[in-house]
């Protein structure tokens, strides 16, 4: 990657269409971001490891792999960086494969270069936001760390990532009380509910996996049969 200025974002773009990379690096350069762009996803994700970008726009059809299984493994190496998805399928079921794979969000091409510069920035706004604020809570044993993106018992810490921290923190704000899978998705994800979309379910799981002693009888994130979810600090 090019040298950054201070204070300048660096801006990663997995991508191999040379037309489509030409257009985003001068829009994105003349708006005052760092650019680099890679063509495979195994040449984008050592570039991830090696350059450390503040954000990554990741196209889903690669030349030398599934886009999906780059994003889960970009989001699996590090919990925190914003990840755009940029691809030409636009159902929703793919939108919502792209979220639960770990992306932060999705712009179906044709885009709009202005729009996905309008997205980029809100992701920056929004870190910074989180950033600002060294919020701590507990659930059960374990405190849970907004800004760090982690949750720590004695020597224990495990990552979060950017949506499991998101629901903890919805359902906190309304702890001991149901939420609805419908709001949920809505808040977090920015998603219209729809009764296929198991994204909410599939981050419970997730989310139990790490927070909870018996993932089958839990005691912190509790099932409302038909509805949703609710937090028991």
């Amino acid at each position: 990657m090019s040298d950054a200025k201070d204070g300048q974002k660096k801006i990663l773009v997995i991508e191999d269409e040379p037309d489509i990379v030409r257009g985003l690096r001068d829009a994105l350069e003349f708006e005052g971001f760092c650019v680099e762009a890679r063509s495979s996803g195994a040449e984008g994700l050592i570039a991830a490891m090696d350059l450390g970008p503040d954000c990554v726009l990741l196209d889903l059809m690669l030349p030398d792999d599934n886009g999906y299984r780059v994003c889960e493994t970009l989001r699996s190496r590090d919990p925190v960086v914003p990840i755009i998805i940029l691809t030409a399928k636009a159902q929703e079921a793919d939108k919502v494969r792209g979220l639960e794979a770990g992306a932060d969000d999705y712009v179906t091409k044709p885009f709009s270069i202005a729009e996905l510069i309008a997205r980029i920035n809100a992701i920056f706004r929004r870190q910074a936001r989180l950033g600002a604020s060294d919020e701590t809570f507990p659930i059960g044993t374990w405190t849970i760390n907004s800004r760090k993106h982690t949750m720590a018992r004695g020597r224990t810490v495990k990552r979060l990532t950017f949506y499991e921290l998101e629901v903890l923190k919805l359902l906190r704000e309304r702890a001991d009380e149901a939420v609805s899978r419908d709001e949920l998705l809505e808040k977090v994800w920015g998603v219209q509910p729809s009764p296929t979309n198991r994204t909410v379910d599939n981050f419970v799981v997730k989310l139990r996996r790490k927070l909870e002693e018996d993932q089958k009888n839990p005691k912190h994130i509790l099932t409302v049969y038909g509805f949703g979810y609710k937090l028991v600090p």
